[in-house]
């Protein structure tokens, strides 16, 4: 009988011995060849899946799926670790101790002396005892923030960071005169910019200028801008859907359909 047969799946206390287990069998001479095959470089992607997945399944309130994605991102911390056992380097256990240890020390108002009772006062503290872990003192405010991130998340924990030292706007109006002047910047490079052609460096800046303050405008206002963008994916991909379904049953396909037909149907759609 294996380990992870021997650990039954009633015994709730168990469940992560088992399924260390489990992932070690997976990894071991006999066991899956997909599995023993990967590395940490190779199922980057699978984290970042998980990852996004998980935060749909929050979204959409869904206790049954959340339990199953937060079980599908847990596989990925426990792959990783196996792979570090592997190697050497470090094991499940060695994660979990420093993470204990890092949530003890970045809370002394709950395990040390400090009065600190706020959320506000919390998280300033939070940052300065992490800045003073990593030496970081000497270091530019912003160094490392949201590094290996996606740039729409690295531009919201940016902005985040420096707003905590009050380099911030003001208010909304001051956010929303600058998307104006942006816009126009656009447009001034736009003018220059031949159709079909491949962008100017210039322009291609000026369009991140504008993503960063629309950004910014969306971290004002407490919006994820991660999470807006998404829910508009989802809209385009329902509209896009009916209008695919609109022109089949017309028996037109979408490569015969002109973009008259298509834009009829897409407003059909916006009213649905």
């Amino acid at each position: 009988m294996t380990d992870e047969e021997m650990i039954s799946c009633a015994d709730p206390d168990r469940q992560i011995e088992r399924l260390r287990s489990i992932m070690h069998r997976l990894r071991a001479p006999g066991g899956c060849p997909w599995d023993a095959e990967q590395t940490h470089d190779s199922i980057v992607s699978n984290l970042i899946e998980e990852a996004y997945e998980t935060v749909a399944a929050i979204k959409a309130n869904d206790d049954d799926n959340l339990c199953e994605e937060l079980g599908d991102l847990l596989l990925q911390v426990i792959f990783h670790a196996e792979m570090a056992q592997e190697e050497g380097r470090f094991d499940l256990d060695q994660i979990a101790h420093g993470i204990c240890e890092k949530l003890i020390r970045r809370h002394p108002h709950v395990y040390g002396d400090s009065a600190i009772s706020s959320t506000e006062g919390v998280l300033t503290q939070w940052d300065d005892i992490k800045r003073a872990e990593k030496g970081d003192q000497e270091r530019p405010f912003l160094h490392g923030v949201g590094k290996g991130l996606p740039a729409l998340v690295k531009s919201t924990k940016l902005q985040k960071k420096a707003s905590k030292i009050g380099f911030d706007w003001p208010n909304t109006a001051g956010i929303v005169g600058k998307i104006e002047e942006e816009l126009g910047e656009v447009k001034e490079e736009l003018a220059h910019h031949e159709e079909g052609t491949e962008a100017s460096a210039e322009l291609e800046a000026e369009i991140g200028d504008l993503l960063f303050i629309v950004t910014n405008l969306a971290r004002k206002l407490k919006i994820d801008p991660e999470i807006a963008l998404e829910g508009t994916n989802q809209k385009f991909l329902q509209r896009f859907a009916h209008v695919e379904k609109s022109l089949r049953e017309e028996s037109i396909s979408l490569e015969d359909a002109t973009l008259t037909q298509m834009d009829r149907y897409w407003n059909d759609a916006k009213s649905l």
